[in-house]
Parts: structure tokens; C-alpha cells; sequence
């Protein structure tokens, strides 16, 4: 078990850093667009290639980024169900929903996606728009952030497994687990309550 942990802080730290990228790659899509606008309101022209470039940089965000929000605890959960169950129920139900429903669903992404990146690069596909961009580099995306993505399940499933064990802790119940808005909504309870409740 040792050793899988050590498997599922590397991909921690790997997904961390690709986190911290996908970071960079908001700002640079933000600055491209609002260059982008401003060139087209005061000289009435714009670029294909640099509205490419901002679809290419906002799929890379979601798509290389969705490791980082599983690792974040930022995915969709029904919290209202969730916090009604035992610990020991959550970490189950987590850990089969990785196996039996992340895994299959990013090895068929990746499946499928593949022929469509390879195609692309060994073709040469461009864009049909005047001046639009190489395609590839967009398709690539795909299998890689589900790559990316069910590497992090892989982290998740040995951190809830260790949990199960005895020889982890509960992830799911730790400050770090809480997503941005579960630390917010707890905050906002904490100041709703009365000064002498508190």
C-alpha cells in the first residue's frame, strides 16, 4: 500500500503543476481576447488565427485542467446526499464510482480520440476559416487531459482505498477536500449563526 501512495502523490504533484498551468493558460486566453476585441472596435479587423488560438487555450484549460479539480475536490458532487452518509460509505461510493465509471469513460475518450489526433497530424488538417490554424494541437488535447484525468482517478481511488484500509486519511473530510465553495457556504453558516452560538 506504501508504494501505491507514493504512485498517488506523484500524480498528485503532476497534476498540481498542470493545475498551475492551466492558471497561466486563463490569463494568456484573457489577454488574446481582449486584445482580439480591442483590434477589431478601433481598426475594424481581426485575426482567425488568434480566435483559434483562444478556443484552443480555453479547451486546454477545461480539458488538462479536469485532473486538477478532481485532485481540488472541485467536481460536481450532490453534497446534500453526501453529507448524510458515513465516512466509510462516501470513500466506498467514491472509489467504485472511479472504477466502475471514470476509468471506462476516460479509456473510451481516449479511444476515441486518438484516430482523430493522428489523423490530424499525419494529414496536416488545418482549419477551413482564411488564416485559421493547424488542428492537431486542439485534438491532442483530448486524450491527453483524460489521461491526465483518469491518472487522477487512479490517486483518488488509492487515497479512498488506503482510508478503507486503516492506513490513510480520509480525504474526503479533510479542510484541504473542501472545494472552494463548500469553504465558503461554512463560512457564510458560521457568520449566519448567533455571537453567543458561536
Amino acid at each position: 500500500m506504501n508504494l501505491m501512495l507514493s504512485w498517488a502523490r506523484l500524480i498528485d504533484a503532476l497534476n498540481q503543476q498542470v493545475g498551475k498551468f492551466t492558471g497561466w493558460l486563463i490569463l494568456i486566453t484573457t489577454m488574446i481576447s481582449a486584445g482580439n476585441a480591442l483590434v477589431r472596435k478601433i481598426f475594424d479587423t481581426s485575426s482567425n488565427a488568434l480566435l483559434e488560438v483562444q478556443w484552443y487555450l480555453f479547451a486546454g484549460v477545461f480539458l488538462l485542467g479536469a485532473g486538477y479539480g478532481l485532485l481540488r475536490n472541485s467536481h460536481v458532487r450532490i453534497d446534500f446526499v453526501s453529507s448524510r452518509l458515513s465516512h466509510r460509505t462516501r470513500n466506498w461510493i467514491d472509489f467504485w464510482g472511479i472504477v466502475l465509471v471514470l476509468t471506462p469513460f476516460c479509456l473510451l475518450s481516449i479511444a476515441l480520440s486518438w484516430p482523430l489526433f493522428t489523423q490530424a497530424l499525419v494529414s496536416g488538417e488545418m482549419s477551413q476559416n482564411a488564416g485559421g490554424l493547424i488542428r492537431w494541437p486542439a485534438y491532442a488535447l483530448i486524450p491527453v487531459g483524460f489521461f491526465l484525468l483518469m491518472l487522477q482517478g487512479f490517486s483518488e481511488a488509492i487515497k479512498r482505498l488506503a482510508f478503507l484500509r486503516g492506513v490513510g486519511p480520509d480525504v474526503l473530510n479533510s479542510e484541504e477536500a473542501l472545494s472552494d465553495d463548500q469553504k465558503r457556504a461554512a463560512e457564510l453558516e458560521q457568520m449566519a449563526q448567533p455571537q453567543g452560538a458561536r
